[in-house]
């Protein structure tokens, strides 16, 4: 596999791009090119039209880089471009992540856990051990209506993987499209307590309100 340099200015995003890339998303691809750099190519046509990194392309933009690696597929018909995304897209979401292993990773990291595409207070949660659970407690003060979701949609992740971890992996359904989430609505407070004191338990994953 032979990767050129390419101006971000000749590249230009696929209008047929299957992938959405929420705000959220690109915050967190910005976060990680500062911290570690471009780690794979984009993939692109031999009209510079990108199939697969469209993503990679945008955070690139928003974190002011000039020029991208990439890898040209060359003399690929339109029908086989597009089977060539749709594959990338679907063949990445069949992963399942190995929860135990994901756990020594992260006991690993020690108290380093700026990890982009992460929370780092949900990290700090799944190590925290029960004797350091109180002053965890007294350490989260108020937290904006904000943070709060973003804790508990990134809680609900970590359980989802874990989900799919205990099945069989040839068990694991193969759906058309995915089954929305249920809405999850915070936990209601206590009569007269200040909004937003709250806790994720490191064990359960309860959220705790103060």
């Amino acid at each position: 596999m032979e990767i050129i340099t390419k101006k971000l200015s000749e590249l230009k995003l696929n209008p047929d791009n299957v992938r959405m890339h929420p705000d959220k998303q690109i915050k967190e691809y910005v976060r990680s090119l500062k911290q570690n750099g471009q780690l794979k190519p984009i993939v692109i046509d031999e009209h510079n039209v990108i199939w697969i990194g469209n993503g990679l392309f945008k955070a690139m933009q928003e974190a002011g880089f000039e020029e991208a690696y990439c890898y040209v597929k060359y003399n690929l018909s339109d029908k086989q471009k597009k089977k060539m995304m749709l594959s990338d897209n679907r063949i990445f979401d069949l992963g399942v992540d190995d929860m135990a292993a994901f756990d020594r990773l992260i006991r690993d990291l020690g108290d380093d856990l700026d990890v982009p595409g992460y929370d780092h207070d949900l990290l700090s949660t799944l190590t925290a051990d029960l004797d350091n659970v109180d002053t965890m407690m007294a350490d989260y003060g108020i937290i904006d209506e904000e943070r709060k979701e973003t804790l508990i949609e990134a809680r609900e992740n970590y359980e989802r993987q874990e989900a799919k971890q205990a099945l069989p992996q040839q068990d694991l359904p193969q759906p058309a499209y995915e089954t929305p989430s249920p809405t999850v609505s915070p936990a209601p407070l206590k009569e007269n307590a200040p909004q937003g004191h709250y806790v994720i338990c490191p064990k359960c994953g309860e959220t705790i309100w103060l």
